[in-house]
């Protein structure tokens, strides 16, 4: 077990070394300073569970310690407890609170409750640095986690390229025989393996904060129809309707906000009970743009809080990765916009917005 640092402060000798036998204990090492100048030199050395710091001392008193305390990085975070032999001054323990302190004790102090209170935050200290062990050992193995599926996703694409393309040319090869049908289910599994591979380094760029967001000049409208009218080819017996209102143009990542109507178009089309689905483009607002995707059913109540959360498959029933709306709120998320889900009469509704003019890091500042 690392060992705990308590930092006692005061100027008199003989009531640092009552306080040393006092505190005493396993695991805890005391440091003592006679002065705030030496107070301030062990601060730098050794990470400090408790200051406990005599308020009356020449030259630097405890206020002023504890106001540098404060100003640093490094020891802003250590808790202080303050103690005097001054008469109980209401004013004084206002201003030791104001500096920071957690505690305001007078002398003569009781030995049961300071080395109750000092047990506490030796406690806490200990639980703070157990926390920051486990955190440190959770991001280890989840960049490791997130290298082996960026590695794993892409080692997968070359042969599932070579497979779609056979299953391309077994389609064309068995025209008018009951091959074609084992052929057409190859090429379909294929397709939705590409899928759920791009999702998962979409997930990978993603968690590893390398996803790159490339604004252009573009219209809404027209990256809503490329989508509906691929949708429309891949689902042919399913009905899409796209609407337009107002003026599209803006400035985003194109290839991203196709991904976003896709994912948002393919969640319908599974959910959507085989009625229609509707797409509405609007661009009648001067600083946002919005699309809306509508389609019959009705997402449960208990799921609508964590819809946009990954691998949903773990509590909630999915034939894929539980991905793809969780990559749609990240992406509106990189263009500083919003989604969100509800539930009405007609059925369920998806909104995007974003601004027509993504803020550049200059426009952050200014604002």
């Amino acid at each position: 077990m690392r060992t705990t640092h308590i930092l006692i402060v005061d100027d008199i000798p003989q009531n640092l070394t009552a306080m040393e036998a006092l505190l005493a204990q396993d695991g805890v090492t005391l440091l003592t300073a006679s002065s705030g100048a030496q107070a301030l030199e062990l601060l730098l050395q050794y990470d400090v569970a408790l200051a406990l710091l005599d308020v009356q001392m020449p030259e630097m008193d405890g206020f002023t310690l504890a106001e540098l305390m404060r100003g640093s990085s490094r020891t802003r975070h250590v808790p202080i407890m303050f103690l005097t032999a001054s008469p109980d001054d209401p004013a004084r323990s206002f201003k030791g609170y104001e500096t920071g302190a957690v505690d305001f004790l007078h002398k003569p102090i009781e030995p049961r409750v300071i080395l109750g209170k000092v047990s506490v935050f030796i406690q806490l200290h200990r639980q703070r640095l157990e926390l920051e062990r486990r955190n440190e050992q959770l991001e280890r193995a989840l960049e490791l986690n997130q290298t082996m599926m960026a590695v794993l996703t892409h080692d997968l694409r070359t042969p599932l390229s070579a497979i779609t393309l056979c299953a391309d040319r077994l389609i064309d090869e068995t025209e008018g025989s009951p091959l074609k049908r084992t052929a057409s289910f190859v090429q379909t599994s294929a397709a939705r393996m590409s899928r759920m591979i791009e999702q998962m380094l979409d997930f990978s760029r993603i968690r590893s904060a390398t996803l790159v967001v490339d604004p252009q000049a573009a219209d809404l409208g027209e990256v809503c129809d490329e989508v509906v009218a691929e949708t429309r080819r891949a689902h042919p017996g399913r009905t899409i309707s796209l609407s337009t209102a107002g003026d599209l143009r803006g400035s985003f990542d194109v290839v991203r906000m196709g991904q976003v109507v896709g994912n948002l178009l393919g969640n319908a089309v599974q959910h959507g009970e085989g009625a229609e689905i509707s797409v509405h483009a609007d661009g009648t607002r001067a600083d946002v743009l919005a699309f809306s995707v509508r389609n019959a059913g009705r997402i449960p109540d208990a799921l609508l809080p964590r819809l946009f959360e990954p691998f949903k498959g773990a509590f909630n029933p999915s034939t894929g990765l539980g991905l793809g709306l969780y990559i749609v709120d990240q992406f509106v998320r990189a263009h500083d916009g919003g989604v969100h889900a509800e539930n009405s009469e007609s059925g369920v509704r998806f909104e995007v917005q974003l601004p027509r003019r993504r803020k550049t890091a200059l426009d952050r500042e200014v604002s």
